[in-house]
């Protein structure tokens, strides 16, 4: 019995850890130094913790795979929690034949800024809309446009703000 818990301590460990290791890694690429910087510094405790106790004793297969399940387990678990948090912005590109103008109005009076641009595509005219918005809000934001044009065309990148612009609260 021995054996299995400590395989499942591993496992536990791991799960925080690679948790941890997750949204340190996108607090990192969207510039949240400090964040990141603190989320590391716990990070490497239990790491440390668990490497050793994998290592503390002999090498059981329980070990190895209560460490690799935990790795896995911990890279989903991270990946969900940063989701919930929903820090950063996104930009959406709304891609609309008929009604692009209409959406960018509905983004305008629910509190967002969208810009709109003439186009021309593979089926002749259409208006582009761009809406950066809080991650918060994308939600939202998405609701808006389904409920104005369903069969619109919608992409949705990442965004770090360089400069001043209207991001709603």
């Amino acid at each position: 019995m021995e054996p299995l818990f400590g395989a499942i301590i591993v496992f536990f460990m791991r799960v925080i850890d690679m948790s941890l290791d997750t949204v340190r890694l996108i607090m990192t690429v969207r510039g949240r130094r400090l964040e990141a910087g603190g989320i590391g510094v716990i990070q490497a405790l239990v790491f440390i913790l668990a490497v050793s106790a994998v290592l503390r004793g002999p090498l059981t297969v329980w070990n190895v795979a209560g460490y690799a399940l935990g790795f896995g387990t911990g890279v989903m678990l991270g990946m969900f929690f940063e989701e919930r948090l929903a820090l950063g912005f996104s930009m959406f590109r709304i891609y609309s034949p008929g009604h692009g103008h209409a959406i960018a109005e509905a983004l305008r009076a629910a509190g967002h800024a969208a810009t709109e641009f003439p186009a021309y595509g593979r089926d002749g005219t259409l208006i582009v809309v761009n809406c950066a918005v809080s991650r918060r809000h994308a939600a939202d934001v998405r609701e808006i446009i389904l409920r104005h044009d369903p069969a619109a065309f919608v992409t949705v990148d990442e965004v770090r703000p360089l400069q001043r612009g209207h991001f709603r609260h």
